[in-house]
């Protein structure tokens, strides 16, 4: 007989003991689950996150009369966006069986019950499910997924497919994030999927030209418009033209040039410096800065007009240091990358080299782990590159012991649980999956202590 823990989950949300009941028995190949109302039905999901939920549409109102059956529904899909939900509704109930796949709905099953067609709408599910699962787990392994990143974090894999989406639009995008996050290669990943791609990207540092100069590097300037223009010179915005303009550092433009740059924006048209022909230009912006935007915003170093037409869509690009599993990811693609330029006789990093590597915090982010790289292969004497090769000798030591991970970070959850349920033990045991008895057990081993729990 095949095992409980072999089994696949299903949740039944009936509010009738006796078909309740009925398809306990019916479905005894799977792990069954039981909810009588929308409550049960959201601590079975938390707990259990089965991948295939039954659910009847026609659960009672809740006391000031509000349906419950898609309140349980939009609820279940916002917490557990991979189950597939079937509604079970009435021969007369078509419309709101249709409601309910468009609500986010898998399938939907009308009744009365019929064990055959009910255990095919089940197997098609979870086979529906299984392979999404394996599309996912391929997608998650996905080391390149832009030309140019390199990346299997979750945060970052999904800046990329957000990327993809937005390039074959004109949508006006910044990029904000740390020093050497990798800014211009995804803006250029950006360029590069867009319809412009065989039109040239233009980039400008706004921090590296002086100020006096940049509305002529920007707009370009006519013959004789200031002493030593001797020819008509095109200006960064017409050079970039059917192509991209990448503004770079675009928080240390000139609030005197923002003016400007937002007519810019807003007309598409420009005019040279001297000139008084207003050009128009077919050109894509994005952006992008170190800076915090908002905060330049609220103390008036940046208008706020041009803040929101440049961050038409603003993708926040985390930290090496909050990237999970990149470091070693990128630390070998740059090894791979820097022992093809230089021929060096290097065949991978020494342990302690990994470890320093994981543990280091990186504060110049990816910009400074090619240096330190790169550095590290012509230090190398050996073999492998060592951590002093890299310049990463530190007396840390990371802490891969995964008993202690686990309790640092059972700890926190638990914590983070409290606060946000004001110490409400149901409430919080509830959010976490669990019963009061384990919490208070959980809460006793991680020595978790409260004066104001409430055992409501």
């Amino acid at each position: 007989m095949m095992k409980s823990d072999d089994k696949q989950k299903l949740l039944i949300i009936e509010d009738d003991l006796g078909l309740q009941s009925q398809l306990r028995w019916h479905f005894d190949q799977y792990e069954v689950v039981l909810a009588g109302d929308r409550e049960e039905a959201i601590a079975a999901v938390r707990l259990h996150e089965p991948p295939i939920i039954l659910q009847d549409l026609g659960l009672p109102p809740d006391d000031e009369g509000v349906d419950e059956g898609f309140r349980c529904i939009r609820e279940i899909s916002n917490l557990h966006p991979a189950a597939k939900i079937i509604v079970m509704t009435g021969n007369a109930d078509y419309e709101n069986a249709v409601r309910a796949v468009a609500m986010g709905a898998y399938d939907f099953y009308q009744k009365p019950v019929n064990p055959e067609t009910l255990d095919l709408i089940l197997q098609r599910a979870y086979h529906i499910h299984n392979l999404e699962e394996q599309n996912r787990r391929l997608q998650e392994q996905q080391q390149a997924p832009l030309d140019g990143v390199v990346a299997c974090d979750p945060v970052m894999l999904k800046i990329c497919r957000t990327i993809e989406k937005l390039a074959p639009s004109d949508v006006t995008c910044t990029l904000t994030g740390e020093s050497g996050t990798g800014k211009e290669v995804l803006a250029r990943a950006l360029h590069n999927l867009s319809p412009r791609k065989d039109q040239r990207m233009v980039a400008i540092n706004c921090a590296a030209v002086p100020e006096n100069l940049m509305e002529s590097e920007l707009f370009g300037y006519e013959k004789g418009a200031f002493t030593g223009a001797n020819k008509r010179t095109l200006g960064k915005v017409e050079t970039a033209g059917q192509g991209t303009l990448f503004l770079d550092e675009i928080g240390d433009m000139p609030l005197s040039l923002q003016a400007k740059l937002l007519r810019f924006l807003q007309e598409r048209v420009i005019e040279r410096v001297g000139g008084r022909e207003e050009i128009p230009v077919d050109v894509r912006v994005v952006c992008a800065t170190n800076k915090d935007l908002h905060k330049m915003v609220a103390d008036g170093s940046f208008r706020e007009d041009l803040y929101y037409r440049i961050c038409e869509m603003e993708i926040q690009i985390p930290p090496l240091r909050d990237r999970q599993g990149d470091k070693m990811l990128l630390a070998r693609h740059f090894l791979r990358k820097t022992i093809e330029q230089t021929k060096a006789p290097v065949t991978g990093f020494a342990s302690e080299a990994i470890e320093a590597i994981e543990a280091y915090q990186w504060p110049g982010n990816i910009r400074e782990m090619e240096n330190r790289i790169k550095r590290g292969v012509v230090m190398c004497d050996d073999k492998q590159v060592s951590s002093e090769d890299l310049g990463l000798v530190s007396e840390e030591s990371l802490n891969l012991n995964l008993r202690q991970v686990r309790y640092n970070a059972e700890r926190a959850a638990i914590i983070r649980a409290l606060t946000m349920t004001e110490s409400n033990v149901s409430a919080t045991a509830k959010l976490l999956g669990v019963t009061r008895p384990t919490l208070y057990d959980l809460m006793k081993k991680y020595n978790i202590q409260s004066d104001k729990l409430q055992d409501v």
